[in-house]
């Protein structure tokens, strides 16, 4: 009798679909609207995307060069405000303290001579709050349905929201779609070598400040000048102001444009 290959074998009994592959991790669970998502990395990619239903869905790949992939750990950390997934590290010897994931704003991870790099691919609920940040590459948050973070050092950011974002980076472009401009706190969006383009609703106010030392600010709103203005630096109101939004860059142009 030929001899049936486990592979085979397992699509004839129905069996489950195998694991995945060495290097990934998957993680889905719920989340109800108004909490936070949290994705905290190092070296990769961070790539969201909305989604219909009440979901969440993270994969993380890791490929490497030269170090190890299994030396780098997803941890997942889940408080009553959010749910947060971190890429850690081994901890360098020299190190004031222990690589660990942890909520919120305020999180680092050192590393030393490791070349993993961690990608993620999240599928996010309506409502559903997103907090991205890496530091050696891109940050991707497309047609999400609530207040997106995005904060990367090398490395551009993309985002497009019904709620409203901030972003910062400091080698690459930031393009950003809001949905909304009724924040309470003040936002901002930085870069140093890169442009900065915000699509904003046209019922917008605020009080903005924005300046480039190479490049050109261009503004689709009326604005009402209350400060220094010039090619390259303008502090001013836009319809009855109050808020704060605040743009800077380097070397990159700055343009603020009445969504469609």
């Amino acid at each position: 009798m030929r001899a049936i290959s486990l592979a085979a074998l397992a699509l004839l009994v129905g069996a489950v679909p195998p694991a995945p592959a060495q290097g990934e991790f998957h993680w889905s669970g719920r989340l109800a609207s108004g909490k936070r998502l949290e994705i905290k990395g190092v070296n990769g990619d961070i790539h969201a995307v909305g989604v219909t239903g009440g979901e969440v869905d993270v994969t993380a790949r890791k490929h490497a060069r030269r170090s190890d992939p299994e030396s780098v750990e997803i941890k997942v950390v889940t408080t009553d405000d959010a749910v947060t997934i971190c890429a850690i590290y081994p901890t360098p010897r020299r190190a004031r303290r222990d690589n660990e994931c942890t909520a919120g704003d305020h999180w680092s991870s050192s590393t030393e001579d490791n070349d993993v790099s961690v990608d993620f691919e999240v599928r996010v609920p309506a409502g559903v709050k997103f907090y991205g940040h890496t530091v050696n590459g891109q940050v991707e948050a497309e047609h999400l349905g609530a207040d997106v973070w995005a904060y990367t050092v090398n490395g551009s950011v993309r985002v497009s929201t019904t709620g409203y974002a901030e972003a910062t980076t400091v080698n690459g472009s930031i393009v950003a779609s809001l949905g909304r401009a009724n924040w309470s706190d003040g936002v901002e969006f930085t870069t140093v070598n890169g442009g900065i383009t915000l699509d904003l609703p046209s019922d917008l106010s605020t009080e903005v400040r924005a300046s480039t030392v190479n490049g050109d600010l261009v503004t689709d709103f009326p604005l009402l000048v209350t400060g220094k203005f010039g090619p390259r630096h303008l502090h001013g109101t836009i319809g009855n102001g109050g808020r704060q939004l605040s743009l800077s860059t380097v070397n990159g142009s700055i343009r603020l444009r009445k969504a469609s």
